[in-house]
């Protein structure tokens, strides 16, 4: 490609050569995440993958695709882009193990206002790093310079993950029970929910993201900027594996819109809000805001990040297991049949 240029389209704001650079420049990242599988490497028409399907009587492909929505107005205000590409990795794979399905590649799109080849290395070493945390590869992706559309200093992010599970290994929420209990596992702060009501609280009442909160322990914008916790180790936990029902990653619509996701018609969700262990960026939300409770656990995550169903005689075990695995998970609720025998999923939060 070295004879590939356009003073045309130059002139017309789109400098192919940048994205050249770019390339070379986030080779030695996206190579950092090949297992057993990648065939390939970069500059093709299409990402290659061959997995090992040995053992598995009925392999099933799950997939997920996501983005990392406003947040990125943080990334932009403080200037700091290596973390928001393990965002957009966490947002995909985090889904996808909720069917049991271990993440095997990767695919990220980059859409921005001028190619900046230094800063589309940075994301995209978030990007592998947050593979190289979930056991997947990074086979392919797409930078797009699209002047006009966006500021020279913006860009957007997406990203596509594809997992595989064994049919009989798939974890299905019809089979949650009355009597089950739910496992919490804490998150990481905001992760990448609800940047939209928090730029609203913040930036109308004149608060600098600079601002350094005792209780945080860093600047608000770092806070902030902390990335999304990646949950895909918790399938290597084998009683997890063996005993847990169902799974829901808190995202937007927090408690009250992703918790019914793991439980069938007839079963709600009684959870206690005294068993989580709440960050303090969630108070000075609320506080700063004077957001509703409700309002808040219908929105963010409130400290956890993955919930899970399994029968209350195991709990124990799994908790263990959790633990020497390097999570902290708390047990914070039950399931119990739904009142007056309806079939509506609903959660209770006390």
């Amino acid at each position: 490609m070295s004879e590939s240029r356009s003073e045309a389209y130059a002139k017309a704001g789109v400098d192919v050569t940048a994205g050249y650079e770019s390339v070379r420049l986030m080779k030695r990242h996206v190579e950092s995440t090949f297992i057993p599988g990648v065939l390939g490497g970069l500059g093709g028409f299409g990402g290659m993958f061959k997995p090992d399907l040995s053992g598995m009587d009925a392999p099933v492909f799950v997939s997920g695709t996501d983005g990392v929505g406003t947040k990125l107005k943080m990334a932009f205000r403080i200037g700091k882009h290596d973390t928001i590409g393990i965002d957009c990795v966490a947002m995909c794979v985090n889904d996808i193990i909720c069917a049991g399905a271990k993440p095997l590649f990767f695919l990220d799109y980059i859409a921005q206002g001028k190619v900046v080849p230094e800063r589309v290395e940075r994301i995209v070493a978030g990007i592998a790093e947050g593979c190289r945390q979930s056991g997947c590869a990074l086979v392919g992706g797409e930078t797009a310079e699209m002047p006009g559309f966006y500021p020279e200093d913006e860009y957007d992010i997406a990203g596509f993950a594809v997992g595989v599970v064994d049919e009989k290994d798939m974890l299905v929420p019809k089979n949650v029970a009355p009597g089950d209990v739910v496992i919490g596992l804490p998150s990481s702060g905001v992760h990448s929910n609800g940047f939209s009501l928090i730029r609203k609280i913040f930036d109308s009442n004149e608060y600098s993201y600079d601002r350094f909160y005792p209780e945080l322990g860093c600047t608000l914008g770092e806070e902030l900027l902390k990335p999304t916790q990646i949950y895909v180790p918790v399938l290597n936990v084998p009683s997890v594996k063996k005993h847990v029902k169902s799974m829901a990653h808190i995202t937007g619509g927090g408690f009250y819109e992703n918790l019914p996701r793991m439980i069938p018609e007839g079963i709600s969700l009684k959870i206690d809000k005294n068993d989580i262990d709440r960050p303090a960026i969630f108070d000075i939300i609320m506080r700063t805001g004077e957001v509703s409770e409700r309002d808040m656990y219908n929105t963010f995550n409130m400290g956890i990040g993955l919930a899970m169903t399994l029968p209350s005689d195991f709990a124990a075990g799994v908790v263990s297991d959790l633990l020497d695995a390097g999570f902290m998970p708390r047990i914070i609720g039950e399931c119990v049949a739904t009142p007056d025998g309806t079939n509506d999923r609903s959660v209770e939060i006390v």
